[in-house]
């Protein structure tokens, strides 16, 4: 099984202090109250990059040969870790090839180039984390440049755990819950590690987005298995395959891992905003995201939230609005068929629609013959109990409808 060194962890804190903030670990009374516990929230969104990251890639790239750093360094990265190799390559004075995916928001390749500023060079290449990953590795061998991996690295995984250190440090009483992120697996890798050495009672709950939960699977088949597809909402943590060092120490230290829906991820960067003043991105929301699947565990305990990133792209807030509607049952979307005479459409309006529903969006499928026809409705409810008493005024006025919601497929190709 993995196995890693404490004093590894507590050397690399002792490095890491002169580059990093040390984040602050914050009671939040609104959560506390909500969840009927002592929530803390370990706020990594303040980091000097605005994600852990920097700790893994600080670490990993101290620990190169001078001959090495001579020859600069290469890194593939969905967006933090690539901000933390490059933030390193300025601190350093040395040279970065940082790959990316052409899918990656705007907001993290301008923080890249910010931080790197002329020590860096951005290529953007493939969909996803694995088609700039594999890029990378290639470009590395070829050029004989060392490769930062963002997540199955010992040196990594070390400089993730320094969290670990700091957590424990600043808490009174040793938690009785973690919950961490996992993308590739290295933040719960060394956060575990440090935690479960120290206080073996602590449960470590690793938590991943629902279309990317590549390590939940691992874990039930008992060996790393690359996902088929992926969902690339939640960017920080969407990778096909977790790392096989990774895999081996989550096995050894973490206690569950649970795979939370998108939108309901989109619902806790909402509240996080909205009630908190936190800007928290996808893969940051997710440790909080999974305490509505551990309420009833949780309550009367002292628990631990890592908020692990904060670089969200406003441009993606009415996606992440639109999403969290859906998950919530407050948005569904239909293609209906209006009867072929005059005053269907009115009749819908009167006849149909709730005193508290809102028609968002009215497109009709056929761009000849407008006044009848099949139409793409979209309507917002006020309660999620409006749904049953709407569909059930559709199928008395017999109304021709189609859900879109219930059909993946067809969503994603209308939607």
């Amino acid at each position: 099984m993995g196995k890693v060194k404490i004093e590894d962890i507590i050397i690399a804190h002792q490095t890491l202090k002169e580059v990093l903030n040390k984040t602050p670990l914050e009671k939040n009374t609104l959560l506390s109250e909500q969840y009927g516990c002592n929530l803390y929230l370990k706020r990594e969104d303040q980091q000097v990059i605005r994600s852990f990251k920097i700790r893994g890639a600080y670490h990993t790239i101290c620990r190169l040969s001078s001959e090495e750093l001579g020859r600069g360094v290469v890194c593939a990265s969905a967006g933090n870790h690539a901000q933390g190799v490059a933030y390193s390559c300025h601190m350093l004075k040395i040279r970065g090839k940082i790959f990316m995916p052409t899918t990656t928001p705007r907001q993290k390749i301008s923080q890249v180039k910010h931080y790197g500023g002329e020590y860096v060079e951005i290529i953007l290449t493939g969909d996803t984390f694995d088609d700039s990953f594999n890029q990378a590795v290639a470009f590395a061998t070829e050029e004989n440049m060392a490769f930062i991996h963002p997540f199955d690295d010992y040196r990594t995984i070390v400089g993730q755990g320094t969290i670990g250190i700091e957590i424990l440090n600043d808490m009174n009483q040793p938690p009785d819950y973690v919950f961490v992120a996992i993308g590739g697996g290295g933040l719960a890798a060394g956060v575990s590690s440090y935690i479960k050495s120290v206080n073996p009672d602590t449960k470590v709950i690793g938590v991943e987005p629902e279309g990317a939960a590549g390590m939940k699977q691992s874990f039930a088949a008992g060996e790393v298995v690359p996902l088929a597809q992926i969902n690339p909402f939640v960017d920080g943590a969407a990778v096909q395959k977790v790392g096989n060092l990774t895999f081996k120490i989550c096995q050894e230290h973490v206690d569950d891992i649970v795979a939370v829906p998108e939108g309901k991820v989109c619902s806790t960067i909402l509240h996080l905003y909205n009630r908190h003043a936190i800007v928290a991105e996808p893969a940051g929301a997710l440790s909080i995201a999974a305490l509505d699947f551990y309420k009833d565990k949780i309550r009367g305990k002292n628990v631990v939230c890592i908020v692990s990133g904060g670089n969200n792209d406003i441009e993606r807030m009415q996606e992440i609005k639109e999403r969290s509607l859906i998950y919530e049952g407050l948005k569904h979307y239909f293609i209906i068929n209006f009867p072929q005479r005059a005053g269907a459409l009115r009749e819908f309006l009167d006849d149909v629609l709730g005193e508290n529903d809102d028609i968002t969006r009215f497109e009709y499928t056929k761009k000849n013959n407008k006044d009848n026809g099949p139409a793409l409705v979209g309507i917002e409810l006020k309660h999620r109990e409006d749904y049953a008493p709407l569909i059930e005024r559709m199928n008395n006025k017999g109304i021709s409808y189609l859900e879109i919601n219930k059909d993946e497929q067809l969503f994603h190709l209308l939607i």
